[in-house]
């Protein structure tokens, strides 16, 4: 399956859903928050490493192609990594978003576009721009392993990557679950109990009993 048609799918999905579908997945540190709400970020990674330095962010956002994801391993440094100019440089480029362990500033300009860009940090502080490290390698942001290619689908629950593979094996699965809480909430707004459309009372029981059970919707 092409790249195209897994955002397509992918673009009808929650964070919550797809995490829901493979309790395994990667899920970056909540502590890194997107900058700007309310937008999907579905795009493959492409990996920097750096310290204290912006230099080799510049040389990735210079290679990145369309559709990737600037993920970059800032070690956590409470500086910013990236700002206005290299968020109006990725749009441009029609990256899909910008990930950063570390610090983000002009956040003010940075949310007047539409653009996904998360990060540790918003500080004014920048680093220097003198010393060359590593992309498109193997790298940890987030507290997950992230490599050239895997999958990273944002919003505003957070970050989760994917291989293709894993991608490819959560998609129908995704959906399902999402289909059914949107049935759910519907027929909550028509009046029903959330407890009544769930095997809540039996699971209790067997619970409350040391048996095995799992908690389920029945719509």
């Amino acid at each position: 399956m092409d790249f195209k048609k897994i955002k397509e799918r992918l673009n009808k999905l929650d964070a919550a859903c797809i995490f829901d579908s493979n309790k395994n997945l990667r899920v970056m540190d909540p502590g890194l928050h997107p900058v700007n709400q309310g937008i999907r970020m579905i795009g493959i990674a492409h990996t920097v490493h750096c310290k204290g330095d912006f230099l080799t962010v510049m040389k990735a956002l210079y290679d990145a192609k369309e559709d990737e994801v600037l993920v970059i391993d800032g070690e956590g440094d409470r500086i910013a990594l990236a700002g206005e100019l290299f968020t109006a440089e990725a749009q441009r480029k029609k990256l899909a978003g910008i990930v950063i362990d570390g610090g983000c500033r002009d956040v003010k300009q940075i949310r007047k576009t539409n653009f996904s860009v998360f990060a540790r940090y918003i500080t004014p502080k920048v680093g220097t721009s003198s010393k060359i490290f590593n992309t498109q390698i193997k790298i940890n942001c987030g507290g997950v392993s992230v490599s050239p290619g895997d999958i990273l689908f944002g919003d505003d629950d957070g970050i989760i990557v994917m291989s293709g593979k894993e991608c490819a094996e959560i998609l129908e699965i995704a959906e399902g679950i999402q289909e059914r809480e949107e049935k759910v909430t519907m027929r909550l707004k028509d009046g029903e109990s959330l407890i009544d459309l769930m095997n809540f009372s039996e699971h209790y029981e067997k619970i409350n009993k040391d048996q095995e059970s799992k908690l389920i919707f029945t719509v």
